[in-house]
């Protein structure tokens, strides 16, 4: 096990050769963090580092597939012989369920018909990846100084935003998997920063907006680079920064 002689930031996201991930990545690394691009896609996720370090930033490929426990724990001890310690784990891998589909076309999610497997397979990523990568950054994330989580969430997500028969989501279709996979992926948040607060370990949710990515089939309004300012913000808190919440680019977003 290496460690630096004077401490170096260390940031893993998930998800990240692509997107809001990579976006973030770019950002964490322009501040000087040492930024570890998780993706199931060793290529992908090498050609993304690859961008990084062009531009300046210290930044890795680290494959890994969050539904695949095997990854996770390869991706856990990689870090530790490599550094020995992590900073900032960013939760962002995630799938809608429905493919590149904007979300007022995703048919395929109404609860009266969808398909169960379809359910589970979303949740697996969505909510239990979470879990699994989480649970095997955290030894890691306790040698750090100032450990930060971020959950990558969304609108979606928030009851009270959802359950609003004239609010801003009232269009969309119903959603029995990508909606209340976020919901459930908001609950969590506050459960982890309720166990590790007593560790100084802010653990929050993060709402990137309606970003043109290609889970929405490029159908958002915001850019990559807008979408993961929260995040970023999020990841740099101070240690009388908020824990067990959920933010987007204008403050607080309600549960």
């Amino acid at each position: 096990m290496s460690e630096h002689t004077t401490h170096q930031k260390v940031a893993l996201i998930t998800g990240a050769n692509k997107g809001i991930g990579r976006a973030a990545a770019g950002q964490l690394a322009a501040l000087g963090m040492t930024v570890l691009i998780g993706a199931r896609d060793p290529r992908r996720g090498e050609e993304a580092a690859a961008e990084l370090r062009a531009a300046g930033g210290d930044a890795h490929a680290v494959t890994l597939d969050v539904t695949d426990p095997a990854t996770v724990r390869a991706a856990a001890q990689q870090v530790e012989e490599r550094f020995g310690h992590l900073d900032v784990l960013v939760n962002n891998a995630g799938i809608t369920g429905s493919g590149q589909v904007s979300p007022e076309d995703a048919h395929d999610q109404v609860p009266s018909s969808v398909d169960l497997d379809m359910v589970r397979a979303v949740f697996e990523t969505n909510v239990f990846g979470v879990i699994a990568v989480t649970n095997a950054m955290l030894p890691l994330l306790r040698r750090s100084p100032a450990p930060r989580i971020v959950n990558v969430s969304s609108a979606a997500g928030s009851l009270t935003i959802a359950s609003d028969p004239h609010g801003p989501l009232a269009g969309l279709l119903a959603s029995a998997a990508y909606t209340p996979s976020k919901t459930a992926l908001n609950a969590l948040t506050v459960q982890y920063a309720h166990e590790l607060r007593r560790d100084g370990i802010l653990v929050n949710a993060a709402d990137p907006g309606y970003v043109d990515t290609e889970i929405n089939n490029h159908s958002g309004y915001l850019t990559a680079a807008q979408g993961a300012a929260p995040l970023v913000r999020l990841a740099m808190l101070g240690a009388d920064g908020p824990t067990g919440g959920f933010f987007g680019e204008d403050g607080s977003v309600p549960w």
